[in-house]
């Protein structure tokens, strides 16, 4: 489950003193002074209660016109700090089941009742309305392959709880695993998200957890895509490059994604695989 951090402060912040405070700092949160402060950071701008609102109406009043290349989440998601360096801020936007946008799209959209863990440590701090509720897991990310189908004997049940106005928890890289539902009222969380060089190298999982196993990979990296796309075209350098990656790439999934799009190209896909499961210097 994750941790939840005592950051006891009645101080209010502005969200510009905030990230100067933080880019000064870093977030770092495998070093706990590091986390402790940008705990203390993000509970005094969620104690700031008018913060939020007077940028929406803001953002509203100029057509969101500065921000459009600024988020890759979507609508549900305000990006208040952009990616740089080692973190993130955001607010997350968290409908009930009885707003009209969820029974209209379903919770599927909002990732609601999707079990999964993820790639990255982030806090997270109860600022507006009741809270989402979760079904808590943990698990050994050393001890999986990752393979679709493939049982997590270590997955466990931790519990089930509500992030609460002024609770502040650490999610935890590749250990907490948690299955969101939607709040009993509209909320809003805060978030300091922590982004590193080898992140998108890091996978992240949704799982079965009737079956006690991994149901499928999520947020697969950009670089998956482009070489699929390189491969297909035909182009002989993409198919050099392929290789290579198959052979001694050190992120695994490059390495499998290498072989897939070789063998999809293949007329022999099969003895694609089987070079690649005997070490074959070429595929």
């Amino acid at each position: 489950m994750p941790r939840i951090v005592t950051a006891a402060d009645p101080a209010s912040a502005e969200l510009a003193e905030c990230i100067d405070a933080l880019d000064a700092a870093g977030f770092d949160p495998r070093d706990e002074a590091s986390l402790q402060a940008a705990a203390g950071w993000l509970r005094r701008l969620g104690n700031n209660a008018t913060f939020l609102g007077d940028l929406l109406v803001e953002e509203l009043a100029t057509r969101h016109r500065a921000d459009v290349l600024e988020n890759s989440y979507g609508p549900q998601v305000i990006m208040l700090r952009p990616p740089r360096g080692d973190y993130f801020i955001r607010a997350n936007i968290w409908p009930s089941a009885d707003e009209h946008m969820v029974r209209a799209s379903g919770g599927a959209t909002f990732a609601y009742g999707l079990p999964h863990d993820h790639n990255f440590d982030f806090l997270t701090h109860g600022y507006f309305g009741p809270g989402y509720w979760s079904d808590y897991y943990t698990y050994d990310y050393a001890e999986v392959t990752g393979w679709c189908g493939e049982a997590v004997l270590s997955l466990r049940f931790a519990g089930r709880a509500r992030l609460e106005p002024g609770r502040i928890m650490h999610y935890r890289a590749h250990r907490d695993v948690h299955a969101q539902h939607a709040p009993d009222a509209l909320s809003v969380s805060l978030n300091v998200m922590h982004c590193g060089a080898a992140q998108g190298w890091l996978d992240q999982y949704r799982f079965d957890l009737e079956g006690g196993r991994i149901a499928g990979m999520l947020g697969a990296g950009a670089s998956d895509a482009f070489l699929r796309i390189a491969v297909a075209s035909g182009s002989g350098e993409a198919l050099d490059l392929a290789e290579t990656f198959a052979r001694t790439h050190p992120s695994e999934r490059m390495r499998l994604c290498a072989v897939g799009a070789l063998a999809a190209l293949s007329a022999d896909p099969d003895a694609v695989w089987r070079q690649a499961e005997t070490g074959s210097s070429r595929l």
